[in-house]
């Protein structure tokens, strides 16, 4: 499952997924940026869903369960840069932004989470941000939802480490994703094929440019 799935990094993410044969379902919020999806990715499972709702998430869940069975991998993918005008511009409506695409993560974790236990090889994977480790004050903003994000993902990687320990729970950190969407779709596709306790609660770096 890819939350967050109509950017071009979803995209990527999803015809790897498909091409190593997997069932892809795609979730995103806008039903047309979901059927130009379908048509770009032949074979997508294609789902509208506020993820910022939990019993909404819920409901999802309880659709692709009927449907699939449960889930093997959820791909978050959900965000957005919001910043600038240093610690005093900080503004409420782009906190407000930014943390709900933390409440998506917070959601499909804890709706799925069961999932990922089950699973004979579950995986979850979260985009963070080199703003993480070194923020700035016109980013205070977004580095705080991304640390909140990347502290998450690490707590349910201490849960699968402890419930099942076939499973693991990832972090790539990048500084932008732009250009970087096929590597980031390599570097889901290898989590299948590397061993669990190689990867959970990592923090994996998939490009770190000078600055």
């Amino acid at each position: 499952m890819i939350a967050g799935a109509t950017s071009a990094s979803g995209e990527a993410v999803a015809r790897a997924l498909r091409a190593e044969g997997a069932t892809v379902l795609a979730v995103g919020t806008r039903q047309e940026a979901l059927d130009a999806l379908a048509e770009a990715v032949p074979g997508v499972d294609t789902r509208v869903c506020d993820l910022a709702d939990r019993d909404a998430v819920a409901e999802l869940a309880m659709r692709i369960h009927l449907k699939f069975g449960r889930i093997d991998g959820l791909v978050h993918l959900v965000g957005g840069w919001r910043g600038g005008g240093g610690i005093a511009g900080q503004s409420d409506a782009d906190w407000d932004f930014l943390e709900r695409g933390f409440q998506t993560l917070r959601n499909t974790t804890r709706v799925f989470y069961d999932d990922l236990v089950a699973s004979p090889a579950g995986r979850l994977a979260v985009v963070s941000s080199t703003a993480v480790d070194k923020p700035y004050a016109g980013g205070a903003n977004y580095a705080a939802a991304k640390a909140a994000a990347d502290a998450w993902t690490r707590a349910v990687a201490q849960g699968l480490g402890k419930e099942a320990p076939q499973s693991a729970a990832v972090v790539f950190v990048v500084k932008t994703l732009a250009g970087l969407e096929p590597a980031l779709a390599d570097a889901v596709v290898r989590l299948w094929r590397t061993p669990a306790p190689r990867l959970n609660g990592t923090r994996i770096a998939l490009d770190i440019r000078a600055e």
